[in-house]
């Protein structure tokens, strides 16, 4: 494999810095932002890179599961973020968080146990990325889910609220907007495997090649986290949707929009 030398990122992140200046004259109001990510970004990722190192040296479930809880806490804080009208009080994170631990832990553990078969099978090589990439993926997905609920159910709160009225159930009163909401959480997974090898070779595969590893097995493996992510997605945003949905209507089965509030 070749090896990156600081200056061949700091050329990378000329792209980057060409990108702000155009932003900024254009008035856009973004080159900051693109600037703040770009070293958050390289930040981020040489912090990632010394915790891993040390994970890899040091095989423990422990340390594993706090690596883990540390990038579910963080997922979740860029759902609630995301959000243009979010819950309430602590359902604004838990739901998310909620929703990614059972999905994406599920799937990573029915991974590393039974597919690919690591002894153990916490062993950080294998799960922290597989764990990374899923909670990635549900991220967005839950994201606009949640995103797509809380709006819509806001701007129809008349209509649900007539629907309850003609004495419908509360599900089939908001059915609609919980169908619109699944569908765009789905949206990004579908496309990805919609186009992957055709438009795009995903990232894990690109890696493995650079790597050196034979095509073959990266196409192997990037077939499985594609249906993995696809998984871990797809529950991710029933089990964020299911969870929203009931926290808009009380025991009573009375809408409850004052439970949502701007951002």
């Amino acid at each position: 494999m070749i090896s990156l030398s600081h200056s061949d990122l700091l050329m990378a992140f000329g792209l980057v810095g060409l990108l702000a200046l155009c932003t900024w004259r254009l008035r856009l109001g973004l080159a900051g932002q693109l600037v703040i990510a770009a070293l958050r970004t390289a930040a981020q990722l040489f912090l990632v890179g010394f915790a891993l190192k040390a994970l890899f040296a040091h095989v423990s479930l422990l340390w594993v599961g706090l690596a883990a809880t540390v990038m579910l806490l963080a997922a979740g804080r860029e759902v609630v973020s995301r959000q243009k009208r979010r819950f309430t009080g602590g359902w604004a994170f838990g739901v998310g968080a909620l929703s990614m631990a059972t999905s994406s832990f599920a799937v990573t553990i029915l991974a590393t146990t039974v597919v690919i078969g690591i002894d153990p099978w916490y062993h950080p090589q294998y799960l922290i990325p597989l764990l990374g990439m899923l909670l990635g993926n549900t991220m967005t997905g839950i994201a606009l889910s949640l995103d797509r609920l809380t709006q819509t159910a806001w701007e129809q709160r008349d209509v649900i609220e007539a629907r309850l009225a003609l004495g419908q159930e509360w599900s089939a009163a908001i059915s609609g907007v919980l169908r619109e909401s699944i569908r765009s959480g789905m949206i990004p997974i579908i496309n990805s495997m919609a186009v992957a090898g055709l438009v795009s070779l995903p990232g894990m595969m690109t890696g493995q090649i650079i790597a050196g590893s034979p095509p073959g097995e990266a196409v192997k493996y990037q077939i499985l986290i594609m249906f993995l992510i696809a998984g871990g997605t797809g529950m991710g945003v029933l089990a964020a949707v299911g969870l929203g949905a009931k926290r808009l209507f009380d025991r009573r089965v009375r809408f409850r929009p004052d439970r949502l509030k701007t951002s």
